[in-house]
């Protein structure tokens, strides 16, 4: 099988990366070890190729209308050099993608969407588009987009080393068009990590220049690189849902913690199944759990209550920053509520763990 490869793939291969497929790409998994890129993350800073993420762009009279029928947010409100989250769902209520949007400019806006849905998401806003005449461009971008996450306390003192922007004045969940070195790049205040931190887009031909220049300039604050080991175990604290496995197309936002997403004041696609679902409440809902017997809890093992099949795992690991095995569940709604005690089936044996608020971590401000 011929995976797709990053334009960073050789600087991994020259790290001594260790390559595995992720949804069809080749893709770092760990450099040294997953836990010290992990804790490099919480405490210094670390550089992550995020180039397998899509980004669309949408443009035109209609842009706003068009994205406020497609997605469950309203963003009538966004204002530009502002990022918001939501959800693209189809007619059935079920999650697409979980996706941020950046807009850029009046009627005017990015969607930076999961790897593996990208393509996805594309043709379904094609067909949407279509189907209901909208008069804007809607243009996967994503092969010539350049993507770098950078994690950590240390990220905003490393990248305004080589920024022509003044990053402390850039609020969460906020982007900049600024330069690094004589390119141009977006900027935004934002990660997948729980941690302070950027995401920076440039252009493709040019990511590989910013990624040295990065690493460079964040050797004396303890840069790392850090693989997709590290991101899993660091998003798992932080709360943050991983897309095809604790949502899926099957899953609404209704039965996550998605529900802030919902505007039920627009009309957007997939609202009347949503409302259906509200109006009976979800049998299930995906709760955060920690282990209090030994073992970890991994995707697809079933949940108990004495004999009773209750829920499944859906992300399950190793916690390092809190020394204790945690996880994510869809549980029976009638035994989700915190401190909930439940029973684990981990191979042979079955270990007790409990139901616990989200998000696990949270950093200190």
């Amino acid at each position: 099988m011929n995976l797709k490869r990053t334009p960073l793939y050789e600087k991994h291969v020259s790290l001594k990366a260790k390559i595995i497929d992720f949804g069809g790409w080749a893709m770092p998994v760990q450099y040294t070890n997953v836990i010290d890129e992990h804790k490099s993350t919480r405490t210094n800073a670390s550089i992550f190729d995020i180039c397998h993420m899509g980004e669309i762009k949408i443009k035109g009279p209609q842009a706003l209308a068009f994205l406020q029928y497609c997605l469950t947010r309203n963003l009538a409100d966004q204002e530009t050099g502002q990022i918001k989250l939501s959800t693209l769902l189809n007619c059935k209520g079920g999650i697409i993608d979980d996706l941020t949007v950046y807009k850029t400019d009046e009627n005017a806006y990015i969607l930076v969407t999961n790897a593996a849905t990208r393509e996805r998401d594309y043709q379904w806003l094609k067909e949407i588009q279509q189907n209901k005449n909208y008069d804007c461009l809607i243009k996967d971008i994503s092969d010539t987009t350049g993507k770098i996450d950078l994690q950590g306390p240390c990220s905003e003192e490393i990248l305004q080393n080589i920024s022509s922007t003044d990053l402390k004045n850039v609020s969460y969940y906020h982007f900049v068009q600024s330069k690094i070195m004589d390119t141009k790049a977006t900027i935004s205040r934002s990660g997948y990590t729980g941690e302070d931190g950027f995401e920076i887009y440039a252009p493709a031909s040019q990511i590989n220049l910013i990624w040295d220049k990065l690493m460079e300039t964040g050797r004396p604050f303890g840069l790392k690189p850090a693989g997709l080991g590290a991101r899993d175990t660091l998003r798992l604290e932080a709360g943050m849902m991983l897309n095809g496995q604790d949502i899926t197309e099957d899953i609404s936002p209704l039965e996550v913690p998605y529900g802030w997403l919902i505007d039920w004041n627009k009309d957007f696609v997939g609202k009347s199944a949503l409302e259906v679902l509200k109006k009976n409440g979800p049998a299930k809902k995906l709760v955060g759990f920690e282990m209090i017997n030994r073992g970890i809890a991994r995707h697809g093992y079933k949940i108990f209550s004495g004999k009773k099949e209750i829920g499944i795992v859906t992300s399950g690991t190793f916690a390092p920053s809190l020394n204790k095995a945690i996880g994510l569940a869809f549980l029976d709604k009638n035994f989700s509520l915190p401190d909930t005690v439940i029973d684990v089936a981990i191979r042979e044996s079955i270990s007790q763990a409990k139901v616990v608020k989200l998000p696990f971590y949270k950093r200190q401000k």
